[in-house]
């Protein structure tokens, strides 16, 4: 099994993907947005997607979508055809896109929207954090996405504000602040050792010295 960055030499996967995705969300029952063959080759060709095969086979996928300018970013379409499921090879995939985009987008907001628990759980994994709607992207393009869903009259019921899906996302900034205020903790906690060590030093030192002169 090899999970790569896909080009334009995997566009004839393009339908087979699409076909997955659609039969996918037919038998969860839930909405999916649907995407054409010629969209997904589109993301090959810029080296947005991950695709994973075994030999020649098709075994699972994953594009990038960016939205406002590149400040937001979209890991979707995951999805692993039925003969390579249960293996933990969603999780392979999304960690190798997730990856991906950090590398080529450094700056850019993680995001995505989900109805499924194991997505949820693996984007939890890698960093992400639920969040409302207002706090994704605004660009009408990303929600015009969503209008082939079967549950988009719930979407634009709400304004936007919810739907079936769940939103999470991994915000490299608040990476940054965590791991700063990891560090900050981290040389609190050095310096209060150093002061008990420093404390206890002088606590044996009185206690030596004390002890000396009573012999």
């Amino acid at each position: 099994m090899k999970i790569i960055i896909a080009n334009k030499s995997h566009a004839q996967y393009a339908g087979i993907i699409c076909t997955t995705i659609e039969e996918s969300a037919k038998v969860r029952g839930t909405g999916i947005a649907q995407r054409t063959p010629e969209y997904v080759i589109n993301k090959m060709e810029k080296g947005n997607a991950v695709i994973a095969l075994e030999g020649e086979k098709f075994a699972g996928f994953c594009y990038i979508e960016t939205w406002s300018h590149e400040k937001y970013v979209a890991n979707s379409g995951l999805i692993v055809h039925p003969d390579f499921r249960n293996r933990g090879l969603a999780k392979q995939i999304k960690a190798v896109v997730f990856n991906h985009s950090r590398e080529k987008y450094p700056h850019a907001k993680i995001f995505g929207i989900t109805t499924g628990l194991a997505v949820m759980k693996i984007n939890y994994e890698l960093g992400y954090q639920p969040v409302t709607f207002s706090e994704l992207t605004d660009d009408d393009s990303f929600w015009e996405g969503c209008k082939t869903c079967k549950n988009y009259d719930i979407l634009t019921r709400t304004e936007r504000k919810m739907c079936l899906c769940t939103g999470m996302m991994y915000d490299p900034e608040r990476k940054k602040e965590k791991k700063k205020e990891t560090k900050r903790q981290t040389k609190k906690e050095s310096l209060n050792d150093k002061a008990f060590k420093r404390l206890k030093n002088i606590k044996q030192t009185l206690f030596y010295k004390k002890e000396k002169n009573k012999s």
